[in-house]
């Protein structure tokens, strides 16, 4: 196999005079062919510019890695996903002067390098055929404030990684020591420290990101968000677009949200999702391969590679891949299950009135044990100790008699009140084992104030019992005969959320806290239950 020819180190000037540096492996021969643009705020070398620089250029294409402003000897300074639009068309309007560039370009990247795909899709022209993106969004507010609760854990975490990437000799160990230092700083939080000083105790200075997520809170209409969010062109890209994603990555909800809103547009995107979460390394290898097969059919016009179906899911539970037409699964259907009596959990409506009630104080938050985080294990772990906690209520399914599989979208409409008016609600799914191991399989939180109703239905009649709905992450898992389905509520999951204070002061404030009784209600006005997809008996 012929080697591949490597140029270091490529200025590339911005609009403003910022200078930021690529690498280019050469396709074969070196003259003009289809280019693959990688932008990424990571570094351009090491293991990335060896699998994806050399993997692409072999079979055809030009690669240009660059390295984000403000990071691995580009000019400038990081403003994180806030230069990504402009920079990344000065890129575009650079590689159309080249002599090399063949007329076609596609795009590569997971994460914050699928962002930078999503910030310049829209408005990169017909010459955009391709982009392959993986555990990413076209806008990360939502991520960093899940349900309207701040996700304490991956927002401190990613901005002490790249503050630490960006001092110099600190990028390879980066990786490594942020989530030591997360943990240490969120462990620093329970001790009184405000959520505002985390960053110190966490990277040892003020982090400018850190601090503007925690000032420039979820409103899609605080103006800070206005050249971060990509979401509203999403329907507007023409070019074909391959998605990877895990059940169990931070970043799926949203991702499949764009899915939805190429598919309104009348594109058809294809859609991996396995059992991954962000940084599990098993999905570096499936996303190369479908993305090669990708970019050889809509830029070398050779289709050879691609699948049937568009829409690949792997069922846990079930240990198996499955192709579909299209996401939601076709003929899915949406069945409640039901919160009862004595920690029951059935598909029939409860018949009689009741409430369970538990006390949440933010000064003990109530844990959390696995879940989607961005910069660690995030697989299912067992939640046994979590289910014995006075702050968590429990409701579980007789034995299943037949497998039940459930595939889709996941969301909860539970019927609470509580003492004060600020305070979250945390949902949870878990496969019980017949040995009781619990294991999570979904969640979501929804954070509560009472300035923002969602409708006029929030508020009952007598006025102090909400109805809360709360979006879960989607799933795809089968439950199998003789495990049983089991439900928690809750009203915190630190340190993946921020705990709430039950104030209403800003999430940065310190100050005392106050605890917060809270009722979940089970009853024919108020029948409290978890919506799941697909919910049918298997043979």
């Amino acid at each position: 196999m012929r080697r591949v020819r490597i140029h270091r180190d490529l200025p590339v000037e911005m609009p403003d005079g910022v200078v930021l540096l690529a690498d280019r492996y050469e396709a074969p021969g070196g003259g003009p062919a289809p280019v693959v643009l990688i932008r990424s705020p990571y570094g351009r070398r090491g293991v990335f510019g060896f699998v994806y620089g050399r993997g692409f250029a072999r079979n055809g294409f030009h690669v240009v890695i660059q390295s984000c402003r403000g990071g691995f000897g580009s000019g400038g300074q990081l403003d994180p996903l806030g230069d990504e639009r402009d920079d990344g068309l000065a890129t575009l309007d650079w590689l159309r002067g080249q002599p090399w560039y063949g007329g076609s370009l596609a795009m590569f990247g997971p994460s914050y390098l699928g962002y930078t795909q999503w910030a310049v899709a829209a408005e990169a022209g017909p010459e955009l055929k391709a982009m392959a993106t993986q555990i990413t969004a076209s806008q990360f507010r939502d991520a960093a404030y899940v349900g309207g609760a701040f996700a304490l854990e991956s927002a401190l975490s990613w901005t002490t990684l790249t503050d630490a990437m960006s001092r110099r000799f600190g990028g390879a160990a980066a990786p490594l020591t942020a989530p030591r230092l997360t943990r240490r700083a969120v462990l620093s939080g329970l001790s009184g420290r405000p959520v505002s000083e985390l960053d110190l105790a966490s990277a040892g200075r003020p982090l400018r990101f850190y601090r503007d997520l925690l000032a420039h809170h979820a409103d899609p209409a605080v103006p800070y968000w206005d050249k971060r969010d990509f979401s509203p062109r999403v329907g507007e890209v023409e070019a074909a677009v391959t998605m990877l994603g895990g059940w169990y990555d931070v970043f799926l909800p949203w991702q499949l949200k764009d899915y939805l809103a190429l598919r309104a547009a009348g594109r058809r995107p294809q859609l991996t999702i396995g059992p991954w979460w962000h940084v599990d390394a098993r999905h570096g290898r499936v996303a190369l391969a479908e993305s090669l097969a990708w970019f050889r059919a809509h830029l070398l016009g050779d289709p050879s590679g691609l699948r049937e179906q568009p829409v690949r899911l792997y069922v846990t539970g079930a240990g198996e891949w499955r192709d579909y037409p299209d996401w939601p699964v076709p003929g899915s259907r949406q069945v409640r299950w039901h919160l009862r009596e004595d920690g029951g959990l059935e598909r029939e409506p409860p018949r009689a009135g009741g409430a369970d009630r538990f006390r949440y104080h933010p000064d003990h938050p109530t844990p959390v044990i696995g879940g989607p985080v961005l910069l660690a294990d995030s697989r299912p772990r067992d939640q046994r100790r979590l289910e014995a906690r006075r702050d968590v209520l429990v409701y579980s399914s007789a034995e299943l008699e037949s497998d039940v599989e459930a595939i889709g979208p996941v969301s909860a409409e539970l019927f609470v009140r509580s003492s004060t008016p600020y305070v979250d609600v945390v949902v949870r799914v878990c496969d019980v084992r017949p040995g009781g191991k619990s294991m999570n399989v979904c969640e979501g939180v929804r954070r509560l104030r009472p300035e923002l109703p969602d409708n006029s239905e929030m508020l009952d009649k007598v006025g102090d019992v909400r109805r809360v709905l709360v979006d879960l992450w989607p799933v795809g898992h089968r439950f199998r005969r003789g495990h049983r389905i089991r439900v928690h509520v809750a009203a915190g999951a630190y340190p993946t959320i921020a705990r709430n204070p039950g104030t209403g002061r800003p999430l940065g404030e310190g100050g005392p806290m106050v605890a917060a009784d809270v009722e979940v209600f089970r009853s024919p006005a108020h029948p409290s239950a978890v919506i799941l997809p697909l919910c049918a008996p298997l043979g």
